[in-house]
């Protein structure tokens, strides 16, 4: 079974704002992007994934991102996360109606294919299932069966509204690439002991020089 994955990446400029106590305004676009990429180059290589589909209205992230061979979903004017997921998942779903549509957060510098595979296998038992986050509040992979609406709440506390709304909490052990969003700079130390990618791993010596 191979997977459509979602994608969503908000405008560079203003992405990753709780990064500020460790990259500055003139970095942290760089570095969100940089984290999209190297998730997108992730997930496209695991075996268990078809597509990936990115869904933004950035056109630098969409062209970067394109280029490395996922395809763009433009995000529809004024909506919100959870809009902009149920759209692509709307559009991805029509192109390939076969296969199962799993959401995947953009800050993910540290995922490994193999880990996102175990992942996926574990969520193709459910019909509706999520991945929870390092920090244990947030969700970081909603996948469904082909078919099913995503239905997806991503935001605050979005372990808690994925439960309650019946989807499936995949516990697993040994998927924390998977599992380590970067929201702060915390969480960018963590991935950063994790191993990120190449793209990450350059913007953050970067900041690991400039702080010499």
């Amino acid at each position: 079974m191979q997977w459509t994955l979602v994608v969503p990446v908000k405008p560079l400029a203003r992405a990753k704002s709780r990064l500020a106590d460790t990259a500055d305004d003139g970095v942290r676009p760089g570095l969100a992007l940089a984290f999209a990429q190297d998730t997108v180059a992730a997930a496209l290589a695991c075996p268990a994934v078809a597509d990936v589909a990115v869904v933004t209205d950035d056109a630098e992230a969409g062209r970067e991102l394109a280029a490395l061979g996922a395809g763009i979903v433009r995000e529809e004017p004024g909506g919100s996360l959870n809009a902009a997921l149920t759209h692509a998942a709307a559009v991805v779903g029509a192109r390939r109606p076969e296969s199962p549509v799993a959401a995947l957060n953009a800050d993910l510098p540290a995922l490994r294919p193999a880990e996102l595979a175990r992942v996926l296998a574990a969520a193709g038992q459910f019909p509706r299932a999520f991945l929870p986050d390092a920090a244990g509040i947030g969700t970081t992979l909603l996948a469904v069966a082909p078919g099913l609406p995503l239905a997806p709440a991503f935001g605050t506390d979005s372990r808690a509204r994925h439960r309650a709304s019946g989807a499936v909490e995949l516990r697993l052990d040994a998927v924390d690439s998977v599992r380590q969003d970067v929201d702060t700079g915390g969480d960018l130390r963590s991935a950063l002991a994790l191993g990120v990618g190449p793209r990450t791993a350059a913007v953050a010596a970067r900041l690991l020089i400039a702080e010499q």
